[in-house]
């Protein structure tokens, strides 16, 4: 398995780019790859689509999805067509470009992307619903890679050029976002987590199981997010909002696994419980994808309020007709099959219902949540 890391790159591009004597590698690395990925042209762009909604629309229908490859046709995006959400987010491995040739040029991601922008469904799904997007292991370009994986910088300027947000993440060493949509008392924020520009390598079992590679880790080197994306989290949950949709490509309360999750840095979960309990932030929601499952949870004691989450995933990569798995905090039986999510906001009820359908747009596991549950 060929894995460059980001030292070995950073001396032997800098050696090429300044070799007179006495030059010596730049004491960040990323910097030395920078010049070398600037250079790169001929990215994928996925078709044009709808404008994010006006900064006063009143969103009351929002669909989420994971795990999709651009291998095999995807004819659920025609199911959330029909159901005409305001907004579309896709919350990582929304292609599958694993960087199996160590070419620091990404090829793989760029074809994945390259076909996904040509699949009929997607362009479908593009051109009826405004979208938004955070990324996972897949589509930053190795499998349960982080921070240390020396292919990083490309696939940053890759996602950014197919998602037509040039720009959008100048001055950040990752693609953290947030958006706020819907006047005052019906205001939704999306908080979008980066969960692999700033994260440290795992802590592996010795051996792997059925149930997972990894092992929790007390570790207190160990992040999961940067520094500078935790003082950006903190500031955006002061921001004035009523629902809050945190959106992290890996699953954050579960604990029923030894997969990617929150819960293997106990440390770093802890501390977005308390920054979200700091903040006094109200409304907040957990949405996340990757495990190619579904599920509902719900855990109280956490952010002063109970925690929900909606994991749904995937679209269109199922492995199994069933999954027994199940969390101590998990609201009824996981659903293994393809599936999208749906968030349906009842302002004048004040209820959120978060929903698991299935590839025939039937509503497959539904959890309704009051305002007042969630602090508001």
């Amino acid at each position: 398995m060929r894995h460059w890391s980001l030292a070995f790159v950073a001396l032997t591009l800098a050696a090429c780019a300044a070799p007179q004597q006495g030059a010596t590698a730049p004491a960040d690395p990323i910097a030395a790859l920078r010049p070398y990925v600037l250079s790169v042209r001929d990215l994928p762009v996925a078709p044009a689509g709808p404008a994010l909604p006006s900064s006063d629309t009143v969103l009351t229908t929002i669909a989420f999805g994971s795990c999709q490859t651009a291998q095999q046709p995807i004819p659920i995006l025609d199911r959330i067509v029909a159901e005409r959400p305001q907004l579309m987010v896709y919350m990582g491995d929304n292609v599958y470009g694993d960087a199996w040739a160590g070419d620091m040029a990404l090829p793989e991601l760029r074809t994945q992307y390259a076909l996904m922008a040509g699949r009929e469904e997607f362009q479908r799904l593009r051109a009826a619903a405004p979208m938004l997007a955070t990324w996972d292991d897949h589509d930053l370009g190795w499998n349960d890679g982080g921070g240390d994986f020396s292919g990083r910088q490309m696939a940053q300027r890759i996602f950014e050029s197919f998602w037509r947000v040039e720009g959008r993440f100048a001055g950040r060493d990752g693609i953290w976002d947030a958006r706020v949509f819907g006047p005052e008392g019906r205001r939704v924020q999306f908080i979008l987590l980066d969960t692999r520009s700033g994260r440290t390598p795992l802590t592996r079992l010795p051996q792997s199981t059925p149930n997972g590679r990894y092992a929790l880790s007390e570790d207190p080197d160990q992040r999961m997010l940067s520094d500078a994306q935790w003082q950006w989290l903190e500031a955006q949950l002061r921001e004035p909002a009523d629902i809050r949709f945190i959106v992290s490509s890996i699953q954050v309360l579960a604990d029923g696994h030894a997969w990617e999750a929150w819960r293997l840095m106990p440390r770093e979960q802890a501390r977005l419980y308390e920054t979200v309990r700091r903040s006094g932030a109200k409304g907040v929601v957990f949405i996340s994808g990757d495990r190619h499952l579904a599920a509902l949870y719900r855990q109280d004691g956490l952010i002063g309020y109970p925690a929900y989450e909606l994991t749904t995933s995937s679209l269109n990569l199922s492995f199994r007709d069933v999954n027994e798995e199940m969390s101590s905090n998990q609201i009824g039986p996981t659903f293994a099959p393809i599936n999208y999510g749906m968030a349906r906001i009842d302002w004048d009820a004040r209820a959120l219902a978060l929903q698991v359908v299935d590839g025939q747009g039937a509503v497959v596991r539904e959890q309704r949540v009051a305002f007042g549950e969630i602090g508001l």
